[in-house]
């Protein structure tokens, strides 16, 4: 109603003779409808100038240090119509009603005064409008892949760490099965953690370093300790378990985990790096929902004895991926607590190591669990809701390119949809073998020099399992990366045969290596794990034979380590 006034008045300095009793009888009929009552019930009592003030004269002077509200005008009768009304400092007015309109939101008069609180009130309050619209600002974040390559996404503020995954995986037509994460590197500390699915990527980005990056990359065993929680929690390192005369069933160890209302506790001896030396001491250490404690006396749990080395919620754990030798680490089983909100001077970690393995997984696995709780189950039931709304597919979710394409047969004169899943993967299923088949015939009949066992050779290069000339420690790295879980593994070319193959498997948290000798029958080269025992025309059905059946290694090969380009 201000800026109606302010513009007529503009209007009427401008021309000497404008009619302003004609321009008050062309507003808007609803709006004067509107002001009435209000209008009405305020000038009985005394005539109003701007802000509700009583008018002391007959000259009107407009104040502009309060703020305004209601603006209701009473033309004086000593005033002819044809003569408009003078306002001073317009340009002000308009700069006040500016600022006014981006600070705060004005009164507006309600028109269902019983609908508010109090009943009675006929203004509209700003609590009692709408909530505005959450914030759309988009961040830039950078990801790397494991070959070196970023791209850049551009993500709202309230991104998680799973959304980003999955949209990743879908603009690079990868296969979405759950099993893909964003790792927070830090390359000059030798530092990585995978991110949790409901973490906010912005937030974690705020406090990183300028050489910090974000990697995308496979972690199978993310959320593998719902799977198997004894293979993770030993029970010689659970006090819960020492305390308990029985075997506790997997389920309740890890209700136990879950529940606020108990408080389980780690307790071993674990490396500790002294703060601003080089040595490292061995201490007897407590993990519990309140922190990571140590003890200066021995074992002992009194709290006298027991000194707070980091708060959970206010600390993250990470992998250290640099070797033993750069900080003189007495194994190889190290890792790292680091503050959330620090920039990760050494100074303001704690690095720590483990005697193997499976203690320094059981520390890390209960430190997410203390910190994150529930959330964590809830996380991994997401994915496991999903699976159940899914086809009898035995085959891991596919990207959203891909479920967009059916499955088809050509064999009779008008090309038909599968239906049926079973008949839709028997079909893929066998395209793959004609594929192959047609490839090796395509080959071995044109003028290359190539002949059939030299095909056999290299038809598995192009595998995601297939890392060619790596080292040994090399491919122990990839294992750790991507998590070390049960049947997970590669192949590589032997460093001690040129002509043979590694195949490189974890088993219980163990990394280890068979080797894959070539071996010639009638001319013709085959591949073999046993000494000739089993044998196969070429890699790709060596692994398709242990993907199905166990043979000779400790499990079946399940999980291919996959690195993929962005």
């Amino acid at each position: 109603f201000i800026s109606v006034t302010g513009r007529f008045a503009h209007w009427a300095e401008q021309c000497d003779d404008v009619d302003l009793e004609a321009l008050v009888n062309d507003m808007n009929s609803s709006l004067e409808s509107l002001y009435s009552t209000c209008s009405s019930q305020q000038t009985e009592s005394a005539p109003l100038l701007h802000n509700g003030q009583n008018s002391c004269s007959h000259h009107h002077h407009i104040q502009h240090n309060q703020p305004r509200q209601q603006v209701f005008t009473q033309v004086s009768p000593d005033l002819r119509r044809s003569q408009p009304m003078h306002i001073l400092a317009f340009r002000r007015l308009q700069v006040e009603e500016q600022q006014l309109r981006t600070s705060s939101l004005p009164a507006i008069p309600n028109p269902f005064p019983e609908l508010c609180s109090p009943a009675s009130s006929p203004v509209l309050s700003p609590g009692s409008l709408p909530p505005r619209e959450p914030s759309s600002d988009k961040y830039i974040v950078k990801i790397f892949s494991e070959d070196g390559i970023g791209k850049v996404v551009e993500i709202p503020a309230d991104m998680t760490a799973r959304d980003l995954c999955q949209l990743l995986v879908y603009k690079s037509h990868l296969v979405d099965d759950n099993k893909w994460s964003l790792v927070e590197h830090h390359p000059l500390l030798g530092l990585e953690r995978c991110l949790e699915d409901h973490e906010l990527v912005v937030q974690v980005q705020a406090f990183m370093n300028s050489d910090s990056r974000f990697l995308f990359r496979k972690n199978y065993a993310k959320y593998e300790f719902f799977r198997n929680p004894l293979t993770f929690f030993p029970e010689h390192m659970v006090a819960w378990c020492q305390e308990s005369d029985h075997t506790i069933p997997p389920s309740q160890l890890l209700q136990n985990f879950l529940s606020t209302s108990s408080c389980p506790e780690i307790q071993g001896h674990l490396y500790m790096k002294e703060v601003g030396r080089k040595s490292w001491k061995k201490v007897y250490m407590f993990l519990r929902r309140s922190g990571l404690y140590c003890s200066t006396k021995g074992t002992s749990k009194e709290p006298r004895h027991l000194q707070l080395l980091a708060d959970l919620e206010e600390s993250n754990i990470f992998t250290v991926t640099l070797g033993k030798k750069h900080h003189g680490a007495p194994t190889d089983y190290h890792f790292c607590i680091k503050p959330n909100k620090t920039r990760g001077e050494m100074k303001e970690l704690r690095m720590l190591c483990a005697e193997d393995e499976q203690s320094r997984t059981c520390w890390m696995t209960a430190f997410r669990l203390f910190k994150y709780g529930i959330v964590l189950y809830q996380n991994y039931g997401v994915p496991q809701q999903t699976k159940t709304l899914l086809s009898h597919f035995s085959a891991p979710v596919r990207s959203v390119s891909e479920n967009s394409l059916v499955a088809m047969d050509f064999s009779g004169r008008i090309g038909r949809v599968i239906d049926n899943p079973v008949e839709a993967q028997s079909a893929a299923m066998e395209e793959g073998l004609v594929w192959r088949r047609k490839t090796r015939m395509h080959i071995l009949g044109s003028h290359s020099p190539l002949h059939h066992s030299s095909l056999n050779s290299v038809i598995h290069i192009a595998q995601l399992w297939f890392y060619g000339r790596i080292t040994r420690e090399e491919s122990h790295r990839i294992i750790h990366q991507q998590g070390q879980v049960d049947g997970l593994f590669l192949l590589r070319v032997s460093q001690s045969n040129p002509k043979a193959y590694v195949l490189t498997l974890c088993h219980h948290q163990k990394i280890k290596h068979f080797q894959i000798l070539p071996c010639e029958e009638d001319g013709q080269v085959f591949f073999s794990l046993d000494d000739g025992v089993t044998k196969f025309t070429d890699l790709i059905q060596l692994v398709e034979f242990y993907q199905l059946n166990r043979g000779v290694l400790p499990c079946k090969l399940k999980h291919p380590c996959t690195v993929v380009a962005l």
